[in-house]
Parts: structure tokens; C-alpha cells; sequence
């Protein structure tokens, strides 16, 4: 079997697996990453989720290479596209002006910045990427990962992957199982955590977060762009879940934090006339006000909406079977949504649907219109020399001491604990939190000596990834990682002897700030 061999081998291609690489490479290693799509950057590009982010994040709050990612995004806009004077005066260019984030970006735009952030390391060999590659095995030595099989899905052909270090940044922690690292997946038990808000009785291990698939739409009135009538359409227009308000395709949803039901609408001029939400605007990633006249049709907007956020069942740790048809369900979802907003969702002038809708499937890439892979909320979690818990973080525990401090920490976050609808039939969980640190110990396997998580697969529990799933936490997970194998083998070090040995920890620590890593939160007015 053909192989390569690096210093660092990063599985998973999204957010914190090109952190991790762009942190590796900076120190000087090699690096192989593998990805499953055809394109890299996750939540970012693939999965079609603009960002979402802490609100102090133009001044501080995350580390200076994501920082150098936003900016890359606002430079290529003002090179690139024909932005109103105005707009392009704006120091925080907000391209789509939606109201989840204050950079909504077009998820192409995220990918070529990702490419030019790479670009040097690329060129010069230093790192090797491989698109839709899959890890499916590992080779393992007593508490030492040896390689990794990745297999080509375009030809079924494998290759083998070595490396001193491996770097689990897939979106469900793959690497966990597959090279036998101890993980907890779903819902842990309030006996077991003493979590405010964890299960009562027995953990819950398929008790997942929702997944939604994505897709992106414009708005031409007068034409129509109806699609051809999803197959489970019936199914998804008539169904309800126990805990939820109305029907899955209406505009009547729980409000995420009291639960109360609410309406909403679809165009922000309808949305004042109701007094409700604008879910147009919410996560709206082109403006066409920002552009110059006849630059754009429409503004384009990204359905990350209550509506198509799938719970029927889990993806992983289930037979492949059933993940494919939870799957494959979860498509259904999002194209029944559109079906219905273009031709039965009720319009305030008494109507019904807005054929002008159009699925721009250019926008994420796809045959089908919808994101080249799912949104994955909550992945395997690795059992770590130490786990954030709703105790550490959690506004209504902490109080006015704020969030735990960790003499490890390796960086910063901040996002309210915000679960979506969970395939145990659970509704949102979302509760204030405070600016938290993201401890090393988290980071680090309770046994297993150089496999280090990337992504939303460290040391966190069902509750606490509600803070820690959101893109510039797990770019600063991701970093962290790929300076953290760096560092080791730079010193012949374990990540444990890293932590637990107060001169190295400091070290370290010292080599993060120097990379513009941000390891304790200032004084927040």
C-alpha cells in the first residue's frame, strides 16, 4: 500500500484541522491533512455555516490567526467584488449584514482565503492535502497511534499515513474509535457530571444535538423557481414533534432560551409588520445594498434554520445503515423545507408560497443545493486528564466570580451553552455563559500518548460543547493542538509532561502568546 509519512498527521479538513495545520506548519513541520469533501474549512465552507461568534470579537476574543482569517475574508471582498464606497470605507465589512454574525460571508470567499492563508506551506511542499479522503483504520502500538489507512472516495484506493503525531480533527472524532482512545459520545448523567442540566437517571450515549443540512437561497419575484417535490414531503409537512409548538414546516417555533412559542417570518419588512423575526436576515450572507447597482439580483441568505434542524436519530455510533438514512432523512428535511416556503408557507397578504425562491446550488458547490456535508453539532468526546463541566462555565453557577481559571489554559471563548433539539427528544438548552479559558488538560487523552483532538472533540460534555462547538473556539482548539505536537516533538515531550510540569507549562504557554494566542480574557466592561 502506497504511504506518506510527516511529522504531523492531521485527519479532518475543517475549521480546527486547517488551524491545526496553519499552527504546525508556522513552527516549521510537515504536514499531511486529509479531508472528506472537495473542499476544506468545515463549518465554514463545506457545511455552509457563517460564523458564529463571541461580541467583543473585532477587538479581542480569539487568537490572531483567526483574526488574520476575517480579516483575509473582508480583504478579498474589497479586491475582488464591486462593494459600494460606503461599504468598502467599513472597517468591519459585513458582506451579508445577517444578524447571526458580524462577518456573514459567502462560504467560497471563506474557502479561498483558507487556500491563501496555505498557500505558502502548499507550494513549498511543507503540507499535503488530501481531498475526499477518509480515514477508516488505524494501526496502534500499546498507548501509541502508529498510522492511519485513508481511503480515496473518488477511486477506493488506500493509503497509509505515519506520523509522531496525529491530530483528530473530523467532525465526529473518527480517530477515537477507530484507534481505540477512550470517548464519550451524547448525553452524560447528572449523577456522573453533578451538571445542572446533564440527564437524570442512566447517560443517554445517542442523545445528539440535531444536524442540519444547509443550503442557500436567493429571492426573484415574478419567476418561478419551484423545485420538484421532495420525496418524504408529506411526511415532513405533517410532522411534529412532541416537544415542539407546531408543525416542523411552519413559522411557529420555541424560543430557544424560555421555550415560549414564537413567530416568525421570512423578509424583514414582513417581520416589522408582525413584530417577529426575520429569518431573511438572520443569516443573510450577501447584502445586495453593499455591492454596486446590478452587481446582484438578490440578496442571498443561508437556511440554518429551527425548521430544518434534523433530531430523528444519530449519524454515528450506529450502523452505517441507519447513519444513511438519518442521512439522508435530514436532506429530505431541508429540500421539504424549501418545497413548502416556495409553495404553501403562509404569507401575510393572505397568499401562499414564494415560487421566486431559487436553490443557489452554486453557492455551496453541490448537485443536489444542499452543503457538501451536514452540520455536525456534537462529536465523539475524548475521556481527558480533564473535562469542562456546566460547573466551570455556566453564568447561572459561576455568578459574579466568572468562569473557572485554568493555569493551563491554551486559549479563550465565549458563547451562551446553546444545544439544539437532541435526537432524545429533548428541546434547546440554552443558558448563559461566562468568558471561559480552554484548558490544556482537555486536550490531553487520558491514556493514549500522541493523538491530540482538533476540533469539538476534546474534553468537553454534552453541555459544555453548547460553548465550545462555535468557530473561533474550535479554531483555537485546533491551533492549540497543532502547536501543542509541534512543540512536543520539538522538545521531545508527551502533551502530558507539557501540562504537568509547571516550568514546561509556562514554556508553552509563553510560545502560544508569541503566536498571538490569547490565553486570558481582559476586563470585559
Amino acid at each position: 500500500m502506497p504511504g506518506y509519512r510527516a511529522d504531523i498527521i492531521v485527519a479532518g479538513g475543517g475549521v480546527g484541522g486547517c488551524a491545526a495545520t496553519l499552527a504546525a506548519a508556522r513552527l516549521g513541520k510537515t504536514v499531511i491533512m486529509t479531508e472528506e469533501t472537495d473542499w476544506i474549512g468545515g463549518q465554514l465552507t463545506a457545511q455552509a455555516v457563517p460564523p458564529d461568534e463571541n461580541p467583543w470579537i473585532e477587538s479581542f476574543g480569539c487568537t490572531q490567526l483567526y483574526r488574520s482569517f476575517r480579516n483575509g475574508v473582508r480583504e478579498y471582498y474589497r479586491r475582488h467584488f464591486p462593494l459600494t464606497p460606503e461599504a468598502r470605507a467599513r472597517v468591519h465589512l459585513n458582506p451579508g449584514n445577517g444578524g447571526v454574525s458580524r462577518l456573514c460571508h459567502d462560504p467560497r470567499v471563506a474557502l479561498a482565503v483558507l487556500y491563501e492563508m496555505l498557500a505558502p506551506y502548499l507550494v513549498s511542499g511543507q503540507v499535503t492535502v488530501l481531498l475526499r479522503h477518509k480515514v477508516v483504520a488505524a494501526e496502534t502500538d500499546g498507548d501509541r497511534v502508529k498510522s492511519l489507512t485513508a481511503r480515496s472516495l473518488e477511486t477506493g484506493n488506500e493509503v497509509t499515513l505515519e506520523a509522531p503525531y496525529f491530530l483528530d480533527a473530523t467532525e465526529m472524532g473518527d480517530l477515537l474509535p477507530l484507534a481505540g482512545v477512550e470517548y464519550v459520545t451524547g448525553a452524560e448523567s447528572q449523577k456522573d457530571t453533578g451538571e445542572p442540566h446533564a440527564v437524570s437517571g442512566p447517560p443517554q450515549p445517542l442523545n445528539m444535538q440535531a444536524i442540519t443540512y444547509c443550503f442557500a437561497m436567493d429571492y426573484l419575484p415574478g419567476e418561478d423557481h419551484t423545485i420538484e417535490r421532495p420525496r418524504d414531503y408529506d411526511f415532513w409537512r405533517n410532522y411534529q414533534a412532541p416537544f415542539w409548538p407546531d408543525k416542523q414546516l411552519s413559522w411557529i417555533t420555541p424560543h430557544p432560551i424560555t421555550l415560549e412559542p414564537r413567530g416568525s417570518a421570512l423578509f424583514p419588512e414582513e417581520a416589522r409588520k408582525l413584530n417577529v423575526m426575520s429569518l431573511w436576515y438572520y443569516r443573510r450572507i450577501l447584502d445586495k445594498n453593499n455591492f454596486a447597482p446590478g452587481f446582484a439580483k438578490s440578496d442571498i441568505t443561508l437556511v440554518n434554520w429551527p425548521q430544518n434542524d434534523y433530531w430523528l436519530g444519530p449519524v454515528f455510533e450506529v450502523p452505517a445503515e441507519e447513519a444513511a438514512k438519518h442521512l439522508e432523512a435530514a436532506k429530505q428535511l431541508s429540500l421539504s423545507l424549501l418545497y413548502w416556503l416556495q409553495t404553501e408557507a403562509p404569507r401575510p397578504d393572505g397568499g401562499t408560497g414564494y415560487p421566486g425562491l431559487r436553490l443557489r446550488k452554486d453557492v455551496v458547490g453541490t448537485e443536489d443545493g444542499l452543503a457538501k456535508y451536514p452540520y455536525i453539532r456534537e462529536s465523539r468526546r475524548i475521556k481527558a486528564e480533564f473535562t469542562v463541566l456546566e460547573q466551570h462555565v455556566a453564568a447561572a453557577v459561576r455568578g459574579d466570580k466568572g468562569a473557572e481559571k485554568f493555569p493551563d489554559s491554551v486559549g479563550i471563548g465565549y458563547y451562551r451553552i446553546d444545544l439544539h433539539p437532541s435526537t432524545g427528544g429533548n428541546n434547546y438548552i440554552d443558558v448563559g455563559a461566562c468568558p471561559f479559558q480552554i484548558p490544556l488538560g482537555a486536550l490531553v487523552p487520558v491514556r493514549v500518548e500522541n493523538l491530540i483532538p482538533a476540533c469539538k472533540n476534546l474534553g468537553v460534555t454534552h453541555i459544555t460543547n453548547g460553548c465550545f462547538r462555535l468557530h473561533p473556539v474550535e479554531w483555537n482548539v485546533g491551533e492549540a493542538a497543532g502547536y501543542l505536537a509541534a512543540h512536543c516533538l520539538e522538545h521531545n515531550l508527551k502533551p502530558r509532561q507539557v501540562r504537568n510540569d509547571e516550568k514546561r507549562l509556562k514554556d508553552f504557554q509563553n510560545l502560544l502568546r508569541n503566536l498571538g494566542v490569547e490565553l486570558e480574557w481582559p476586563r470585559i466592561p
